[in-house]
């Protein structure tokens, strides 16, 4: 009988046990609903208050709320952002460990182009249109933010730019939806890696959500007036595409969109982003720009701004306080439901669970790790090779370049020559060691072998002196060929950065005509973070390259480029305008009722009567050491039912003498649709690698995803009729074209 007893209580014992086993949660979703069930009201709103780590402030400083690290021990806050580090993000997260749940910190962090190792800025890497290089850059940046302690980068910004005075241009991917989508995925593989969990994944988080750069006037921060068919077409592509890819997070805009400022705005992040798109990530605020929409006139004071912005769907606020100040009340009121909380907080804690953090809170702050990772010299390359695929032939009169490795003597004449700095460009961070930065004369004294280099300033880069100039005149006189490193200063580009006058600042386009003047052989390097104007350069000066901001390798790659170690393939992924007076301007624009035929055609048409509607340098122009020949135009067949296809080819031939690479481009345009369609659309390239004489097939596919469009009732629909395809090395450069049927 004792037997009997004893093994009944045995058995019962083991169904309790395995009871308690099965009861656990095991599931992410599993532990997060457990997580949520024993956080408090307060708890639950410390999570979605970010806050800054007083640390360099990307924004306006907001009043301290005191003792932020007794704040986290008290489970007040739930991310911390410019923190780097894993000496202090440790020290963070050792606070968090103190409060009664222990739920860890997130640590974001601006790592727009680089983190130790500083790659071009986003919009000089999207004129390489090489994908697997910048998805490239974006790992190794994200493999070294990883060891540095941060795991979460408030990058990619995806928004589509047509205004070049927007100082924020330099961190996009410019003008086109087709390659912005494009760029926007690889980015957000880069970042992202195999997946969160991996110590060298961070979040992604696609940002600006929706529209910023359509800000009237070009001007930071302001108000965004267009048609959702507008926003659908054109700035919309992108956040899908980062989307589809796994973006983790989203970040909302600054502006208003239609009169609803993007931190209240249902319809971008109910409706689109969490409904339509069904995206599981989290979205979080631009600096203060919850509490910014009292100054927008939309809500009245800090209480209506955050029950505005948690009800329309933003999950986490950055740095105005409004959530954590006004949401406990908001929920007593019955103005916010306990609902809403959980799911934005859900969403936190569920990517907090992804990147493993509840398993070991300080995976990130691996001080071994930190020092291994940094500045290798794979990594070092890599910027190098991104480097130069980014910078852009724009003009190579007379074949002054590639430079000989015999010339007796060059001299290095402008500001930004022996620039080392400056060379990382706005958004870079301060981590890495500045002696590893190669400014141009660095470069150039490596690779220029028994050639003698010779230096003058000349100017400063906003000068009104011309002191200087008698100098670098008497320089470039003793030289055989003169190389000018001119352009913007870092700081001229990038957040709260807007200019109206894009013109080369100060006397430098000055200093060229004197440089000119000289009958040397010129070679003008301009380096920016925008298209900037200067006419009298692009007319006069025989080779000029724009280098925008390159990073570490700065001086590597232009020398690369200068003495034809690489021969230059970028492309620009932005018109760049003749002056101020045509912004904006982009190529893949409406046609008129009365369209100009040519420059000079002035008479009753959509035209200056001052200047041509021509842009200076076209989306798509940049060119290369050797020549492209395009031939051999063939369709599959010229006309196509919706469910089908038409296959394209055509011959690509390097008719020149140096190896090189061509981006193919492929545009279309359909002749007649309600609405109305662009002249021409970008919906392909290939970029092709070609040695002198050498021939490829090149293919592409016409579906019917590439012919759909967004009609004015919001849906995605194909029109019958006559479409053109043009296929050529620019925008403007078309080198084939044929027509074909939708039928």
């Amino acid at each position: 009988m004792n037997r009997i007893k004893q093994t009944v209580f045995l058995c019962l014992i083991s169904c309790i046990a395995a009871s308690i086993t099965n009861a656990q949660p095991k599931t992410i979703p599993q532990k997060v609903d457990a997580l949520l069930k024993r956080m408090t009201l307060a708890e639950k709103i410390g999570q979605l208050n970010q806050l800054n780590g007083d640390w360099e402030a990307t924004g306006p400083i907001t009043k301290d709320l005191g003792n932020k690290l007794d704040a986290i021990k008290h489970g007040e806050i739930g991310s911390v952002l410019n923190i780097v580090g894993v000496k202090h993000t440790r020290a963070f997260q050792e606070a968090a460990m103190q409060s009664r749940l222990k739920i860890p910190l997130l640590f974001g962090q601006d790592v727009i182009h680089g983190y130790s190792i500083t790659f071009p800025i986003p919009l000089g890497e999207a004129a390489s249109w090489d994908m697997p290089a910048i998805e490239r850059s974006a790992r190794i940046a994200a493999t070294e933010a990883a060891a540095g302690g941060i795991q979460w980068t408030f990058a990619p910004m995806v928004d589509i730019a047509r205004d070049p005075r927007w100082g924020r241009v330099m961190e996009g991917a410019g003008e086109d939806p087709y390659l912005g989508s494009l760029i926007a995925t690889a980015r957000v593989h880069g970042f992202q890696g195999k997946g969160l969990g991996n110590l060298d994944a961070i979040m992604a988080c696609a940002k600006h959500f929706a529209a910023y750069g359509a800000a009237i006037g070009g001007r930071d921060y302001n108000s965004v007036d267009m048609s959702l068919r507008t926003l659908w077409e054109v700035y919309l592509p992108p956040f899908k595409a980062a989307a589809d890819a796994g973006a983790s997070t989203f970040m909302n805009s600054f502006n208003d969109l239609n009169g609803t400022p993007a931190s209240a705005n249902r319809y971008l992040m109910r409706d689109i982003l969490k409904g339509k798109w069904g995206f599981k990530g989290f979205v979080v605020s631009d600096w203060g720009s919850i509490g910014e929409m009292i100054n927008h006139g939309y809500v009245k004071d800090g209480y209506e701004a955050a029950e505005a912005s948690i009800n329309a769907g933003s999950d986490m606020d950055m740095e105005s306080r409004s959530y954590i100040n006004h949401l406990a009340k908001l929920v007593a009121d019955k103005k916010v439901t306990i609902a809403t909380i959980d799911e934005a907080v859900r969403r936190i804690l569920t990517k907090k669970f992804e990147l493993g953090l509840f398993d070991d809170p300080y995976r990130f702050s691996d001080a071994d790790r930190e020092k291994r990772v940094m500045n290798t010299p794979e990594h070092l390359e890599a910027a190098r090779d991104i480097a130069r695929k980014s910078i852009v032939l724009l003009k190579n009169e007379h074949n002054v370049l590639p430079l000989s490795k015999d010339l007796n003597s060059i001299a290095l004449i402008g500001p930004l020559v022996k620039a080392k700095k400056e060379m990382k460009g706005f958004w870079s961070l301060d981590v890495g060691d500045e002696s590893q930065i190669v400014s141009l004369y660095e470069g150039m004294q490596q690779a220029a072998g028994k050639t003698n280099l010779l230096y003058a300033r000349g100017c400063d880069i906003t000068d009104t002196s011309r002191a200087g100039f008698d100098e670098a005149y008497k320089t470039a006189m003793q030289a055989d060929v003169v190389i000018m490193a001119m352009g913007e200063r870092p700081d001229m580009t990038g957040e709260a950065k807007s200019r109206s006058n894009i013109h080369l600042p100060g006397v430098q386009e000055d200093l060229i005509k004197a440089i000119s003047a000289t009958g040397k052989p010129l070679v003008v390097l301009l380096m920016s973070g925008r298209p900037m104007v200067f006419n009298w350069t692009a007319d006069h000066v025989p080779a000029i390259l724009y280098t925008w901001w390159l990073g570490n390798q700065a001086g590597n790659a232009m020398t690369d480029i200068l003495y034809g170690n690489y021969n230059p393939g970028a492309k620009l992924p932005i018109t760049f305008p003749r002056t101020e007076g045509q912004i904006p301007i982009y190529y893949n624009h409406l046609n008129t009722g009365r369209p100009a035929h040519a420059d000079n055609d002035v008479n009753y048409t959509s035209a200056y009567i001052d200047l041509p509607n021509s842009p200076k340098y076209a989306f798509g122009h940049g060119l290369s050491y050797t020549t492209f020949s395009y031939s051999n135009l063939k369709f599959s067949k010229k006309s196509m039912l919706k469910t089908g296809s038409i296959t394209v080819s055509f011959d690509l031939q390097n008719t020149g003498k140096y190896a090189g690479e061509e981006v193919a481009q492929f545009y279309l345009r359909q002749m007649v649709s309600q609405p109305v369609r662009p002249i021409k659309e970008l919906k392909g390239f290939q970029k092709v690698m070609l040695q002198p004489g050498e021939t490829k097939t090149i293919t592409f596919t016409i579906d019917k995803e590439k012919l759909a469009f967004y009609n004015d009732q919001l849906e995605r629909i194909t029109q019958p009729g006559e479409f053109q395809l043009m296929v050529g090395s620019a925008s403007d450069d078309i080198r084939l074209q044929g027509d074909f049927q939708l039928l």
